[in-house]
């Protein structure tokens, strides 16, 4: 795997991104080779003003124009899934879907023709030809790449020591997505050999641990022992390890696969001498000059917006546009939050305080919207203003809640570590839970945040929250 923006992503997957944007941008290139009257590579190279651009400098290089569209077709692709959504369910499908992608590019071609912006526009024979080549090539590429390419490459063996749940969780992902790049070879546990488990097998009791790595020769051994006491063989471990076979807990295991800390068998001493856990100082003091940077500049563009979504609330049914409520922020310090009205207003005169859930019949007809687009949390801009949250960070949650959910999870006041966000790790990552195991869940993903807090997560999560904003996910 690679680490980018903080995250860790398969090889696999970042090859395919980047001979995907290869494969688009020579389509493009063939196709002008095809159709202009003009000579390709002068036009590849310093424009020639064919599409009404003013032809005295202002005209574009053929090459960025191009790779105008190449963004345009990438961005489409990912926000089709289809760069964490590996395996290929149907071929029609993905053909059908390219197909949407390289629409949206015209509709982008076309805008930008509206706006004047014309030097940045391909001829339209030049992008007709080059987006059919696109149509047909880019999913044949896909579809070869995940047949003959991925299983051409390899993939890392690996043994799993241990049968914890936390291991089977993590052989069952190497297993349903061999996109990641591991190979599961199977388990080594005191059960009974050949019984099957979620990704693979038993393969042997413990104590025949060497002969099973002198079998089958894995690249990478995850413990993962529900008890290591008397249990672990620590001699045989090192051995291997001076070998070159790469040993790691599975805590580190699951953090690198899932995006996220496990609790489940985390160990208060795991976290106190962690080098990484606690929240750098100065990434947190250059968050919240940035934090206030784009809150100020939200505020600005996007006045008319809240000032709308302000009438239309007030206008479609009684009560106060603006909803104020505690929430718990840094160092357990309560603050008011505020947002649009969603709900009706008294929505929990009778029933207290309870969270959300799906089909809410507390959420009014403009509030469903609101809540699906996201526009309700626009208010909150002011909260980061006030010093109180930052652009990104974990949800802050209600008083009455935060305290029996501390009660019933392990760690959960540690994610007050830091100021709470308007969006976060947990929402670009998880639907909006209103269980105990949801809950879990996105605490896990907080503390992944708060240990891997910096600039370049915040830019990756802002930017897939504009795509989670655009696709209406997860808001309940």
């Amino acid at each position: 795997m690679i680490r980018l923006f903080r995250v860790f992503v398969p090889t696999s997957v970042v090859a395919l991104l980047v001979s995907e944007i290869i494969l688009t941008f020579t389509c493009y290139v063939i196709a002008a080779f095809m159709v202009l009257d003009v000579e390709p590579t002068v036009f590849l190279f310093y424009g020639n003003g064919d599409n009404g651009a003013d032809q005295t400098g202002g005209d574009w290089a053929g090459w960025a124009r191009i790779a105008v569209v190449v963004a345009c077709i990438m961005l489409g692709v990912y926000f089709h899934d289809l760069y964490t959504q590996f395996r290929i369910k149907s071929r029609i499908l993905l053909f059908q879907q390219i197909g949407v992608v390289v629409g949206l590019a015209f509709l982008m071609q076309s805008l930008l023709f509206y706006l004047r912006l014309r030097e940045m526009i391909l001829p339209i024979w030049l992008m007709i030809y080059g987006s059919t080549l696109v149509i047909v090539f880019l999913p044949t590429w896909r579809i070869f790449y995940s047949i003959v390419v991925l299983r051409a490459t390899g993939s890392e063996r690996v043994l799993f020591l241990g049968t914890s749940p936390l291991v089977q969780e993590i052989a069952q992902q190497f297993f349903e997505h061999p996109e990641t790049g591991f190979t599961v070879l199977g388990y080594v546990e005191n059960l009974e050999t050949g019984a099957e488990l979620p990704g693979g097998a038993v393969l042997g009791p413990l104590s025949e641990l060497q002969q099973i790595v002198n079998e089958l020769k894995p690249e990478r051994i995850v413990v993962g022992m529900s008890e290591r006491r008397d249990r672990l063989p620590v001699n045989h471990l090192l051995e291997m390890r001076l070998s070159g076979i790469h040993i790691e807990d599975a805590l580190t295991t699951y953090e690198a696969t899932f995006a996220r800390i496990s609790t489940r068998e985390l160990r208060p001493s795991q976290l106190v001498f962690s080098k990484e856990l606690g929240p750098n100082q100065a990434r947190v003091e250059l968050q919240s000059i940035y934090s206030l940077t784009i809150a100020l500049i939200g505020v600005v563009i996007l006045s008319p917006v809240m000032l709308l979504v302000f009438l239309l609330v007030r206008l479609s049914s009684r009560g106060p546009a603006l909803y104020r409520q505690r929430r718990v922020g840094k160092n357990d310090v309560p603050f008011t939050l505020y947002k649009f009205r969603s709900m009706f207003a008294d929505a929990e005169a009778e029933s207290g305080a309870v969270w959300a859930k799906k089909d809410d019949p507390r959420v009014t007809l403009v509030g469903k919207w609101l809540r699906r687009l996201r526009l309700d949390e626009l208010p909150q801009l002011f909260n980061v203003l006030r010093g109180e949250m930052s652009i990104v960070g974990p949800r802050p949650e209600r008083p009455e809640f935060v305290t029996e959910l501390e009660k019933q999870i392990p760690y959960y006041r540690q994610r007050h570590c830091i100021k709470p966000g308007i969006t976060g790790w947990a929402q670009v990552n998880h639907k909006y839970g209103d269980t105990l195991e949801d809950t879990i869940i996105k605490l896990e993903y907080d503390l992944y945040y708060i240990k891997n807090l910096a600039p370049a997560l915040d830019a990756y999560i802002i930017f897939h929250t504009l795509k989670v904003m655009l696709l209406s996910r997860g808001s309940q």
